[in-house]
């Protein structure tokens, strides 16, 4: 049967657009929460019809994904803890939907949408995408652990492989992740969205009572293990022995003061009247263009960081770990270092403080125009539409 490029036709001749069931994980806050949210805000509905499967709840991206006329189903399955009930709901929701392809979203949800399409819709292909890297397995929580190699065994029979990165791609393939089914899509960005704004900067450096000349370090990142927020504190420390007027913003799901580990970490170092720790926030566009460096310190884990691109699309100069593809996508546009090397972290951000002030606008525009030629969300959703395609035709 023949698609055309704008419509399936069914051999009724009746116009049908393919339904896709995105089976994620959850909707909390996260790189592949909000990827997820872009694509299902930027896919063209004349040919697709899109709904979601939540395996948790709504978190705080469900009704977001609902405003854009898109039903969200939550299974409200408690953590790491399947059950009979839940695997039910589940069961009826995708026979309620009735997809022409599933889509899995990160491993948990990989795994669900093969093991539901297998019982209850098993000509329906299945697809996985995986947004993480395997810097260290060993790292990852035993669960998740089991969860990797599993789907290293049963990755061979879904119809394709989405990978957010080239790194995470052969990670994978390493600990066996088949090579035949296998693609690489990255992260797209919305550079209307994520921009340079002198206004924002003004605004965002009066809520936190800085001047416009205070030098600016921010992370934006949920509070894990992998974050290394720890590394991003002792760097500050070093950096402040040198740069007493710096300060420094942290942001992201409980990265607040309730938080012992971090306010801690803060006193012992003291260095709390230069760290503002301001929690989980939905304004990220009306943050990121007020530094004057993004940073990810993370240890592992990172495929391809959504904030790192945020941030360059703002003509903010990034400094980042080399995990997962963060380096590959900052390139010459900013400064890559070790992970878990505080020294090294003080030093590339002392680097970018101590450039004047037109190279480091020239860094600034380097990095959008290398998002706008490489990474456009426009383009990357043209690659997820013709995978899809691809699975009917």
């Amino acid at each position: 049967m023949k698609i055309d490029l704008n419509q399936t036709e069914i051999k009724s001749g009746v116009k049908h657009k393919i339904k896709i069931l995105f089976i994620t994980t959850g909707l909390n806050s996260g790189g592949a929460e909000v990827m997820l949210l872009s694509l299902l805000s930027s896919i063209n509905r004349d040919r697709f019809e899109p709904s979601v499967i939540s395996l948790l709840d709504k978190g705080i991206y469900g009704e977001k994904i609902e405003q854009l006329d898109i039903p969200v189903y939550c299974v409200e399955m408690l953590e790491g803890k399947p059950t009979i009930n839940s695997a039910w709901r589940t069961t009826k929701l995708i026979k309620q939907v009735k997809p022409d392809l599933i889509q899995g979203w990160m491993y948990h949800a990989n795994l669900a949408a093969q093991f539901f399409n297998f019982f209850v819709a098993p000509k329906t292909p299945v697809l996985w995408s995986i947004h993480h890297s395997l810097h260290a397995i060993s790292a990852e929580k035993p669960l998740t652990q089991g969860v990797i190699r599993f789907g290293s065994w049963s990755s061979r029979y879904v119809a394709q492989v989405a990978f957010v990165s080239e790194k995470s791609q052969a990670q994978h393939q390493q600990i066996g992740y088949s090579k035949v089914n296998s693609c690489v899509i990255p992260n797209g960005f919305d550079t209307s969205k994520f921009k340079p704004s002198a206004e924002i900067r003004q605004k965002f450096r009066q809520e936190l009572h800085i001047d416009e000349h205070t030098f600016l370090i921010g992370s934006v990142a949920r509070y894990h293990a992998m974050k290394d927020h720890a590394n991003f504190l002792r760097a500050a420390h070093l950096l402040l022995a040198e740069y007493p007027e710096t300060k420094f913003v942290m942001v992201g799901t409980n990265v607040d003061y309730e938080n012992q580990a971090l306010t801690s970490l803060i006193d012992t170092l003291g260095i709390g009247d230069n760290v503002y720790l301001l929690g989980q926030r939905s304004d990220i566009p009306q943050i990121t263009p007020a530094l004057d460096i993004l940073t990810s310190s993370s240890a592992y884990g990172e495929a391809f960081p959504l904030v790192i691109g945020e941030a360059m699309c703002s003509e903010v100069p990034c400094v980042v770990t080399d995990i997962g593809d963060s380096g590959w996508i900052v390139s010459d546009t900013g400064k890559i270092v070790p992970p878990k090397n505080s020294t090294a972290l003080a030093q590339a951000w002392q680097e970018v403080i101590t450039m004047d002030t037109s190279a480091k606008a020239d860094l600034g525009r380097l990095a959008r125009n290398r998002i706008i030629d490489k990474f456009s969300l426009i383009s990357i959703v043209n690659q997820y539409e013709h995978l899809y395609q691809s699975m009917i035709d």
